[in-house]
């Protein structure tokens, strides 16, 4: 069964300040999320589903199935803010869904193979996929899930500091925990993270989260029962989201899955502002001009 590729989409792009998952980056208009299906065909992936708000429908239908029909199966799905089909009988006034988390959950009804979550912004790199896809239909179990782990200094920004998830690992290669650092950048040479005003020095192959992840549909029931329990936790907090790392630290915690830290030397660019655009469109064209993609992505 081939693997299926779930692309969180939803987001407002409020700091970017337009549609930045349907904005052109590639020379003939290509998006973000072009070049991560095309990587993700080429790895063995059958499906791809896109996570979005039902007002953007119309419009990623335009773009993307004249592209990719013939080439993958697709599908869509809305992220909404209905809460009564996971069993809470309330109405919740938010200006933003509830996040990643939330996100794959809208889903479980969709994707019933072994599958990935990445974010539509994010530029990951062929050989991230196609180790994820190796992982997904040869070890991936009811137990055993993963994460891209890319190295830190590949995904830093040239426009200051980042916040990264570092991804503590075992002597198996597991993941064991996440830890959240809002400010790393490079220094002297070298990266740094600060934290309470002082600078702590990070190796720059030390593995961090781009939010590249690995289920099986097994994970669907734990994730709405966390869900239910975030959404009475934080039914006052208008600003509050279930993130993908709340999951993955309590099935760890509670010994109820492992997540293998899939290494990658890839290369990974994002992007958040406006500035990002332009080094965006230069990764690129430089990754046209070397070869890794044609001049035109679906001719």
């Amino acid at each position: 069964m081939k693997p299926t590729l779930l692309i969180l989409a939803a987001g407002m792009a409020s700091r970017y300040g337009s549609m930045k998952q349907t904005d052109g980056f590639g020379p003939n208009g290509e998006t973000i999320i072009d070049y991560s299906i095309s990587d993700a065909i080429k790895a063995g992936f059958g499906k791809v589903v896109f996570i979005i708000k039902e007002e953007f429908l119309d419009n990623f239908k335009s773009i993307f199935e004249p592209k990719l029909a013939g080439k993958v199966e697709t599908d869509y799905v809305f992220q909404t803010f209905d809460l009564q089909k996971y069993g809470i009988d309330k109405e919740i006034e938010r200006a933003k869904p509830w996040g990643t988390g939330h996100a794959i959950l809208e889903a479980k009804n969709q994707v019933h193979e072994p599958f990935c979550v990445i974010n539509a912004d994010d530029y990951y790199g062929y050989e991230a996929f196609k180790n994820m896809a190796t992982f997904l239909t040869s070890e991936a179990a009811e137990n055993k899930y993963s994460i891209v782990g890319y190295k830190i200094g590949n995904t830093l920004s040239e426009n200051g500091s980042v916040s990264r998830g570092v991804c503590q690992t075992d002597d198996k290669g597991n993941m064991s925990e996440i830890d959240e650092r809002t400010k790393v950048y490079s220094k002297n040479g070298g990266i740094v993270f600060e934290e309470n005003d002082k600078e702590f020095p990070l190796d720059a192959s030390t593995p961090v989260s781009m939010n590249f992840w690995g289920f099986t549909p097994h994970v669907f029931p734990t994730i709405e029962e966390l869900f239910v329990e975030f959404v009475k936790n934080n039914e006052n907090d208008p600003k509050a989201e279930f993130f993908i790392p709340l999951i993955a630290d309590h099935l760890i915690k509670h010994n109820i899955a492992t997540f293998k830290v899939i290494p990658t030397d890839a290369k990974w660019f994002g992007v958040t502002y406006k500035e990002d655009k332009p080094i965006v469109q230069a990764s690129i064209d430089k990754l046209v001009s070397s070869g890794e993609y044609p001049n035109n992505l679906w001719n």
